[in-house]
């Protein structure tokens, strides 16, 4: 409860500015140079602060709002790693709810954890830089959160964006669609298989100021955490597992506290 009561009060602290989407409007104050933790997009009617993926991919238009963001990003991975995903990223608290409808739920295949590290390589940092006017390859084509939570607003409310909609539009809402439906099934399957994020914080978890310990003399290896870790993970072998959202639900289940969040020692 208390980490659902963080996402909740995140996502209205970076989305402050709701009665926009009633006429459209976009934010556009000062605020708007600094980047969220989590993915949130820029153009968002709600949205205060840019999101950080896009304004990574911004390095062929503003090289240096571009660094900044890469920066900010590798800070923030170092200080919290994908904590930021279990506690700040508000999509990552929409697949969350997503995953409660009563459903069929799947298992995701570990090899397709790999695809975020390609989009992560190929859409926000390599076809970005080798455009001509650094176009946000990621945002338009894959994003599905701007589409959620900026294309499908706007257009609701701005009846002179609806004319100049295309094929384009219409496969980033084929995307959302099919992700939405995946979440539902997949316990967050965007923020595993698709957020290029993810994957940076993810590359961090291991190095991270706040980290997930195992005492291993403590473990009586009952299993309980690796039954209620909602990212498949064994909390004991994988403590520091790139994938690791740092739920707490393993810290939660340990009987012997053998498992400890946001202290600094090392276990052997």
């Amino acid at each position: 409860m208390r980490r659902r009561l963080i996402q909740i009060a995140a996502t209205f602290l970076t989305n402050p500015h709701v009665t926009n989407f009633f006429g459209g409007r976009l934010y556009r104050g000062e605020l708007k140079n600094f980047c969220s933790p989590g993915l949130n997009c820029w153009s968002c009617p709600a949205a205060t602060l840019s999101c950080p993926i896009g304004a990574m991919q911004a390095v062929g238009i503003s090289g240096g709002f571009g660094f900044y963001a890469a920066g900010f990003v590798i800070l923030i991975g170092l200080m919290l790693g994908r904590a930021v995903c279990g506690f700040l990223c508000p999509f990552g608290l929409l697949q969350e709810l997503l995953n409660k409808i009563p459903s069929p739920k799947f298992k995701l295949p570990r090899r397709l954890l790999r695809v975020k590290y390609f989009l992560l390589a190929t859409f926000v940092l390599i076809l970005p830089a080798a455009t001509k006017f650094g176009t946000p390859t990621f945002c338009e084509y894959v994003c599905p959160a701007g589409t959620l939570e900026a294309g499908l607003p706007l257009l609701a409310a701005r009846e002179e964006l609806r004319g100049v909609v295309g094929e384009l539009f219409a496969w980033k809402v084929a995307v959302s669609i099919a992700v939405l439906i995946a979440c539902v099934s997949v316990h967050r399957f965007f923020c595993r298989m698709m957020c290029p994020l993810g994957a940076i914080y993810g590359l961090l978890n291991r190095w991270s100021f706040y980290r997930l310990n195992c005492a291993a003399d403590k473990c009586v290896a009952c299993g309980r955490c690796r039954k209620v870790c909602p990212i498949e993970l064994d909390p004991v072998s994988e403590c520091n597992s790139a994938e690791c959202v740092r739920c707490g639900r393993c810290v939660a289940a340990c009987p012997t506290k053998a498992l400890t969040d946001c202290r600094y020692k090392r276990y052997s």
